[in-house]
C-alpha cells in the first residue's frame, strides 16, 4: 500500500501491505505484522509503555485500521473483525502512546472511518467521532472531553484545522508547488480564516456530450411552479439512490411469532436427552403426535398426543425401548403411526405406533434395517415415494432403503469426509449433501452412485444443514465461515462448481442454524439448538435473494423447534407457519402470524394452493424404476371465508390541496378581508327577520287557561307520587319489623310500628346525639334538599320522615325510661328510710 506523507508529520508503519496512517513519530514503536498480529517495540521503547499497550500479547490474524486525528492527537485503531476498538493519544515525547479508551462493540468491525471536524457537535465537547461498519448497521462511536460549561467554545480543544478548498490544482503540484491547505476555524462566532466553499456555490458541470436542451436532460413536471411548490417533492437522484440502497421488502417483513396458550402445552417432561448428534433436530412431529428421545438407558423415546396436551404422569411412561442410544428419527410423511429411528449401532428400526398412541413400553420395531458398516449421521424419507428411506453414515455412503420389501436399494458414493446433512429435492429426482471435506454434491441416485455436481461448501467444520427453495432451483446450505461465524450461503443448482451465489453472516454461535423452507410463501425459518432466537428471511429468486424479516424471540434457550404440516395453521388468524419448541420441561406450540386488518377474509395471497404433502404421489419400486410423481393440491380457504381479492374496494379518499397552495400568492390584505367576510356570511345580516317572527300566535286568556291546567296536573301528579312513595316505604318498614320479631332480633333499637332501627334512623339524619334540636334542625335540611322540586326523589324524604318519626319515638322511650327510673329510686329511698 502507497501512501503520500504531509509535510508536517511522519509514517508509521501499521501493518504489513495493509492500513497506513499519518502521525507524529514515535520512536522505536513499529506495530505490524510478524506472523501474526503483534505490537513490536525497540530498545528506546520504556516497559511502562509495554504494559501500557499489552506489548506481544494482542495476537490476531487480521489488519489494523488506524485512524489519527492531526489537531488533537488521538489515535482510534480497530482490528478487522475484532468487536474492540481503542482510543490512544499520540505526543512527541515520552511516553508518546498514551492509552485513552477501551471501547467493547455490539458487533464485529467490519470497516471503521473518521467523521469531518466540521460535522462534530461542539456544544457537547466531542473532540472526535469514528463511524464503526458492521455486517448490518453503521454505528457511530463517539469521544467527549467532560467540560463543567457547554456553552462556550473551547478553543484548545479546537484549533483551526485544515479547511476544505485545494491548496493547489494537480498541474501545480506535479511541477513542484508545496503549498498547504488554509486552516479554517471551528469557532461558529469567527469567520474563518480561509476560504471555504458556501453552500451555494456550485462546481460548474461540464457539457453534455449529446446535443440535448436542458428540457429534454430534465423530463417531467417542474416543481417551479408556485401552485405545487411545497405539496409535490422534486424529483432528486438522492431520493431515487436512497430507494435503490434499501432495495425490496418482504410482505412477511412484519411476521409476528407467538408462544400458545398454556393450556395447549406438554408439560413436567423428565429427563430428556439434550445431547443428540448436531445432525439431529433433536425431536420430531407429524400432524397428531411427537416423538422425543429420553437421556434413559436402552434409547427410550416418548411418544406423545397433540390431542392430550397437559402434565405429564410422575408415575408411568409408556415409551419405545430402542435398545441402542438414538441418533436420528423422523415419522414417515405418509403414515403419521410409522416412525424410523436410526441408532449408534448402525441400524434403523421401524416402529409403528398404535392408533390413540402409546399405552403401553414397546420393545419390538416392526422392521430393522441393516447394511451400514458404522454409525448413522441422519436420515430422511422421500418426499414423494412411499416407503423409501435415505441414510448417511460414518462409513461415507449413503444408501436407499425401499420398507416395502425391507432391503438395501442404493448405494451413494464419494465423500470424503464426516457427511453433515442431506436433502431431497422438491420434485425427488436429486439428492443434495454437504460434507466436511468442504464439498458440496448433488445425487441423481437412478442415473449415478456418484455425485453428478460438486462445488466448493462452507468453510467451517463445525457442522452444516442444507435445504432446496424456490422450486428446487436452488440450494441453501447453513454452515460456518472460516471464522466460525454462521454463514448462509445460497447455490445455483445450474452453477454448482462455481461456488455460492450468495451468501450472509449471521451472528456467532456454537450451534448450527437448523432450516426449515415453507414453498408456499417462501420462508426460511431458522433456528440453533440452545439459542433464543428464530431468524426468519424471504427468498426470492433473483438479487439480493435473502429478504429479512423480523425476527422471534423465546423467553429461554430452546432445545429444538420443529414444524407441522401446512393445515395445522390457523388461516383466520393469518398463520403462515404452525410449529413446535422443545425446552427443557415442556413442548409449545408457536405460530407465526402475518398482520392484516381485513381478517374476515381468506387472505388467498397469503395461501395458495397447497401441496397434500401427506399422500404419496407413487410407491418406491415406481421410483426406481424411473418414474415421476406430482402432488395434488387443495385451497386451505374454509367454505365460509371469501377471499381478500374480491373484498370490495373502499371508496379512495379524497385528498386536499394544503393551505399554502391557496394562500401563498395573496397579500396579507387579501387574506383578511377573506376571512372577514366569510365570518359576515355566517354571522348574516342583523337586520333579517327571525324565523319566529312569521309564526301566528294566540290569545293570552287561552294561555292562562292551558297554564292552569297544567299546573293542577302537576299538582295531581306530585301528590300520588308522594303517597305512593310513602306507602311502599310503610309497607317495607312494616315487613322488615315482623322479620325482626320473627327472628328474635327486636329490641327497644327497632320500632315495631315504622320497622327501622336507631342505627339506621341516626344514619339517615346524620345524627350522633339524640337531642331534639339537632334531630329538628337535620330533619328539615334533609326533607327540603330532598323535596321534588329541587330535584330530588320521593323515596328518600319518605325516609327522613320514618327516620324523624322513628327518633321521636325513641326519645319518649328514653323519656319514659327515665321517669320510671327517678320512681323506683324515691320508693327505694321511702323504704329505707
Amino acid at each position: 500500500m502507497m501512501v503520500c506523507a504531509p509535510a508536517h508529520g511522519w509514517l508509521v508503519h501499521f501493518a504489513l501491505e495493509s492500513n497506513v496512517s499519518h502521525m507524529p513519530s514515535v520512536p522505536g514503536v513499529r506495530p505490524g505484522f510478524y506472523g501474526a498480529r503483534e505490537w513490536s517495540s525497540g530498545d528506546r521503547v520504556p516497559d511502562v509503555l509495554k504494559d501500557l499497550l499489552g506489548l506481544g500479547r494482542d495476537v490476531a490474524t487480521r489488519s489494523l485500521i488506524p485512524l489519527f486525528d492531526v489537531d488533537t492527537g488521538l489515535l482510534v485503531v480497530s482490528g478487522m473483525g475484532d468487536p474492540v476498538v481503542d482510543c490512544f493519544e499520540v505526543t512527541a515525547s515520552q511516553p508518546f502512546l498514551s492509552h485513552v479508551s477501551h471501547f467493547l462493540t455490539a458487533a464485529s468491525t467490519r470497516g471503521a472511518a473518521a467523521v469531518p471536524k466540521a460535522a462534530l457537535d461542539l456544544q457537547s465537547c466531542e473532540v472526535m467521532r469514528v463511524l464503526q461498519l458492521t455486517d448490518t448497521n453503521v454505528v457511530p462511536i463517539n469521544y467527549h472531553v467532560p467540560r463543567k460549561s457547554s456553552q462556550e467554545f473551547h478553543a484548545d480543544l479546537y484549533p483551526d484545522t485544515a479547511g476544505c478548498t485545494p491548496a493547489q490544482s494537480a498541474q501545480e503540484w506535479w511541477q513542484g508547488g508545496d503549498k498547504q491547505v488554509d486552516k479554517v476555524s471551528l469557532n461558529p462566532g469567527k469567520k474563518s480564516k480561509g476560504t471555504t466553499p458556501s453552500a451555494n456555490q456550485t462546481p460548474q458541470p461540464k457539457k453534455l456530450p449529446s446535443g440535448r436542451s436542458k428540457e429534454e436532460v430534465t423530463p417531467g413536471l417542474s416543481t417551479s411552479s408556485s401552485a405545487l411548490r411545497g405539496f409535490l417533492p422534486s424529483p432528486s437522484p438522492t431520493t431515487k439512490a436512497i430507494q435503490n440502497l434499501i432495495g425490496p421488502s418482504s410482505k412477511f417483513r412484519h411476521i409476528q411469532g407467538t408462544v400458545g396458550h398454556r393450556d395447549t402445552h406438554i408439560t413436567n417432561l423428565k429427563a430428556l436427552n439434550l445431547t443428540t448428534p448436531g445432525e439431529c433436530n433433536g425431536f420430531c412431529a407429524n400432524g397428531l403426535r411427537v416423538a422425543v428421545p429420553l437421556a434413559t438407558p436402552g434409547g427410550q423415546i416418548a411418544v406423545f398426543e397433540l390431542s392430550k396436551p397437559g402434565k405429564i404422569s410422575d408415575t408411568f411412561l409408556p415409551t419405545l425401548q430402542n435398545s441402542v442410544n438414538v441418533v436420528d428419527l423422523c415419522w414417515d410423511p405418509f403414515n403419521t403411526h410409522r416412525l424410523a429411528v436410526a441408532g449408534d449401532d448402525a441400524k434403523i428400526r421401524i416402529w409403528r405406533v398404535p392408533e390413540g398412541g402409546l399405552t403401553e413400553i414397546l420393545t419390538e420395531p416392526e422392521l430393522v434395517l441393516q447394511g451400514h458398516t458404522e454409525k448413522i449421521y441422519s436420515i430422511a424419507f422421500h418426499p414423494l415415494a412411499s416407503d423409501l428411506l435415505v441414510s448417511s453414515s460414518y462409513d461415507l455412503t449413503v444408501r436407499l432403503w425401499d420398507l416395502a420389501k425391507g432391503e438395501e436399494v442404493k448405494v451413494l458414493s464419494g465423500h470424503q469426509d464426516q457427511i453433515f446433512a442431506l436433502a431431497w429435492s422438491p420434485d425427488g429426482k436429486l439428492l443434495a449433501t454437504v460434507c466436511k471435506d468442504l464439498k458440496v454434491r448433488i445425487y441423481d441416485p437412478r442415473q449415478s452412485t456418484t455425485p453428478v455436481q460438486e462445488g466448493p461448501g462452507p468453510e467451517g467444520h463445525r457442522g452444516a444443514r442444507v435445504v432446496w427453495v424456490c422450486e428446487g432451483k436452488y440450494f441453501l446450505v447453513s454452515g460456518f465461515d472460516s471464522n466460525s461465524q454462521r454463514e448462509l450461503s445460497l447455490y445455483s443448482l445450474g452453477s454448482v462448481s462455481s461456488g455460492p451465489l450468495a451468501s450472509i453472516q449471521t451472528d456467532i454461535s456454537p450451534s448450527t442454524l437448523i432450516p426449515f423452507y415453507d414453498p408456499d410463501t417462501s420462508l426460511l425459518i431458522l433456528t440453533g439448538k440452545g439459542d433464543t432466537r428464530v431468524c426468519i428471511y424471504e427468498m426470492v429468486p433473483e438479487e439480493p435473494y435473502f429478504l429479512e424479516c423480523s425476527s422471534f424471540s423465546s423467553q429461554e434457550p430452546h432445545k429444538g423447534l420443529t414444524f407441522l404440516p401446512k393445515t395445522s395453521c390457523d388461516v383466520r388468524d393469518v398463520e403462515v407457519a404452525s410449529g413446535l419448541m422443545l425446552t427443557r420441561t415442556t413442548i409449545e406450540p408457536v405460530a407465526f402470524k402475518v398482520p392484516r386488518v381485513k381478517k374476515d377474509f381468506f387472505q388467498d395471497d397469503l395461501y395458495p394452493n397447497t401441496a397434500v404433502r401427506w399422500e404419496a404421489a407413487l410407491s418406491a419400486s415406481a421410483w426406481l424404476s424411473g418414474s415421476s410423481g406430482q402432488y395434488r393440491t387443495t385451497s386451505l380457504r374454509p367454505k365460509d371465508m371469501s377471499p381478500v381479492s374480491e373484498a370490495p374496494k373502499e371508496a379512495p379518499v379524497k385528498k386536499y390541496m394544503p393551505s399554502s397552495y391557496y394562500l401563498e400568492e395573496k397579500t396579507d390584505e387579501q387574506k383578511k378581508e377573506e376571512l372577514l367576510s366569510a365570518m359576515v356570511a355566517k354571522l348574516g345580516n342583523i337586520d333579517d327577520p327571525l324565523p319566529q317572527d312569521s309564526f301566528e300566535g294566540v290569545d293570552e286568556d287561552e294561555w292562562a287557561r292551558y297554564l292552569a291546567q297544567i299546573a293542577v296536573m302537576g299538582a295531581q301528579v306530585v301528590g300520588r307520587a308522594f303517597a305512593r312513595a310513602l306507602r311502599q316505604e310503610y309497607a317495607a318498614s312494616q315487613a322488615a319489623a315482623k322479620a325482626r320479631g320473627r327472628s328474635g332480633q327486636e329490641s327497644a333499637a327497632a320500632s315495631s310500628i315504622t320497622g327501622m332501627s336507631i342505627q339506621e334512623a341516626q344514619q339517615i339524619l346524620n345524627i350522633s346525639t339524640l337531642t331534639p334540636e339537632e334531630i329538628q334542625k337535620n330533619y328539615e335540611h334533609l326533607f327540603k334538599s330532598n323535596d321534588k322540586t329541587a330535584g330530588g326523589s320521593f323515596y328518600l324524604q319518605s325516609k327522613v320522615v320514618r327516620a324523624k318519626e322513628r327518633l321521636d319515638e325513641e326519645l319518649s322511650i328514653l323519656e319514659q325510661d327515665k321517669l320510671q327510673k327517678e320512681q323506683r329510686q324515691q320508693q327505694r329511698q321511702q323504704t329505707g328510710t
